[in-house]
């Protein structure tokens, strides 16, 4: 195992190398969130494919093809549709916009009276988000180091809050490339072959195991269903894939980066569901399903590639827990304590606002890893989050985006009454029914139409705005001209 150590090691200190290097970039506002809207196709393809697929999408996903076989390709399958989807219709709008929140976008629109609570549903979404990718540090460094899972929790999250401080955005991009690239290598190129060749082949695999394992639809229809309300919509309207939009240089390496990414998504879904149904052959009696990734690679793959691929979990994990961290940071900064404050960012220096982003980024870190050491259910956090997030802002933000009809009124109404009947039916039948986001969604999007046709319609002058920065022109977010200059990365 030490030349296992060695290659894990090494990658961590790379993780915190690259931290300090961002930090020596990220010098504006617009640097530190969103590196300078600068980004090029293939950073920003690689950087949007490495914050959707994380570990739930890795060590979940084989866990979901070690139990339903290759229909348990899915749940990542819905969040590659959906990334596909905000790509082709609606990351072009987004990332002219020039905003740096969901809320931001919702204020321009609406007429500036729906951010508040708008942010405060947001921010509990990405902070949940954040929780539950923490706490897959335990399952990976248990198989690693035979740690205590706190400890675990604890160095993992401790390394994300590490070069996320340092750098922000600039850091994230350039760590989600490393490990975009690790995670090809570990779970395409190394893991997906060794895993069917162990098992025999998809011949003897087909032999070993029932016909409901190759079955694209042996999951269920509600469940897919399900997953296309939570995962694929969810992609749509979600901060911290919102702030990778506001990356891109470009409209076109919006759409086409983005498209590229959605498509990688769906290779990965089908991936871990083979190595699942690998696992299930190999190893048809685990205690649990989410066991079926760590004990694959620690018993079947040669030494040195074990480290890799573990390096892959890891990156997996580290990709969505720092895109989420600074989602959450940036909700937390600058769409509720500023407005609880009644102060904007604008005409402040370029420094404080990186010194306050930065400062919000280390204490939802720290606040990340106490929630983790305490909550046992990844499953059921993943839930909270996606559910609050698809109950409360689906309408609202795609209203705005496609019916001029809509209202800040609707809207409001829309998130209070959406959130609030998720709430209600979690505490009614439980936290992992389909109950919640389906009657949610429901309320939410009848509380938007009726309110908004009661309420006078959205000020001209404000739609006026709106539609200029749809177009791309308008007053830009108080970045330099230099940033825009600023030679692009690709």
């Amino acid at each position: 195992m030490a030349v296992d150590y060695t290659v894990i090691v090494v990658y961590l200190a790379g993780m915190l190398a690259m931290g300090w290097w961002g930090m020596r970039r990220a010098r504006s506002k617009s640097e530190f969130l969103v590196a300078g809207r600068r980004l090029g196709p293939a950073m920003y393809s690689g950087t949007m494919a490495a914050i959707v697929l994380g570990g739930a999408s890795t060590i979940g996903g084989v866990g979901l093809g070690y139990q339903y076989g290759l229909s348990g390709a899915w749940m990542v399958f819905t969040i590659g549709l959906g990334l596909l989807a905000l790509s082709v219709f609606f990351s072009a709008r987004i990332a002219r916009l020039r905003v740096y929140t969901v809320s931001e976008m919702l204020d321009l629109r609406y007429g500036g009276r729906a951010g508040l609570i708008s942010g405060v549903v947001m921010w509990a979404y990405t902070l949940m988000l954040a929780v539950t990718s923490t706490i897959a540090y335990a399952t990976i460094f248990d198989v690693l180091f035979d740690l205590n899972r706190t400890v675990a929790i604890v160095l993992g999250g401790a390394i994300v809050v590490a070069y996320s401080t340092l750098g922000g955005m600039w850091s994230i991009t350039l760590t989600d490339m490393v490990q975009f690239v690790v995670k090809t290598i570990g779970v395409l190129l190394l893991l997906l072959p060794i895993a069917v060749v162990r098992a025999g082949g998809f011949g003897a695999m087909r032999a070993k195991l029932p016909t409901a394992a190759f079955d694209p639809l042996g999951i269920g229809g509600e469940t897919i269903f399900t997953y296309v309300l939570i995962y694929t919509f969810g992609m749509l309207i979600g901060q911290d894939i919102w702030q990778r939009v506001f990356t891109a240089r470009s409209d076109r390496v919006a759409r086409l980066g983005g498209t590229v990414a959605g498509t990688y998504c769906l290779l990965y879904a089908l991936a871990g569901a083979v190595i699942g149904t690998a696992a299930k052959v190999l190893y048809p009696t685990l205690p649990s399903a989410d066991d079926a990734f760590a004990t694959i690679v620690k018993d079947e793959l040669p030494v040195g590639v074990r480290g890799l691929v573990l390096a892959a979990a890891l990156a997996a994990v580290m990709s969505t827990s720092s895109g989420a961290l600074i989602a959450s940071a940036t909700v937390a900064n600058n769409d509720i304590w500023a407005r609880i404050r009644g102060r904007s960012g604008e005409g402040r220096a370029d420094h404080d606002e990186v010194r306050g982003n930065r400062v919000f980024i280390l204490l939802m870190g720290l606040a990340v890893i106490v929630i983790a050491t305490r909550l046992s259910s990844v499953v059921e956090g993943l839930t909270v989050a996606y559910d609050l997030l698809v109950g409360g802002l689906l309408v609202p933000i795609l209203g705005g985006l496609l019916w001029k009809r809509g209202t800040a009124a609707g809207a409001l109404a829309s998130v209070v009454v959406g959130g609030l009947t998720v709430v209600a039916l979690m505490a009614r039948y439980a936290i992992l029914a389909n109950e919640p986001v389906y009657f949610g969604l429901l309320a939410s999007l009848l509380a938007y139409v009726l309110v908004s046709y009661a309420t006078k319609p959205t000020d001209a002058a404000v739609l006026a705005v709106w539609r200029e920065r749809l177009a791309g022109a308008g007053p830009g977010t108080g970045e330099p001209a230099a940033a825009e200059a600023a030679p692009a990365h690709s």
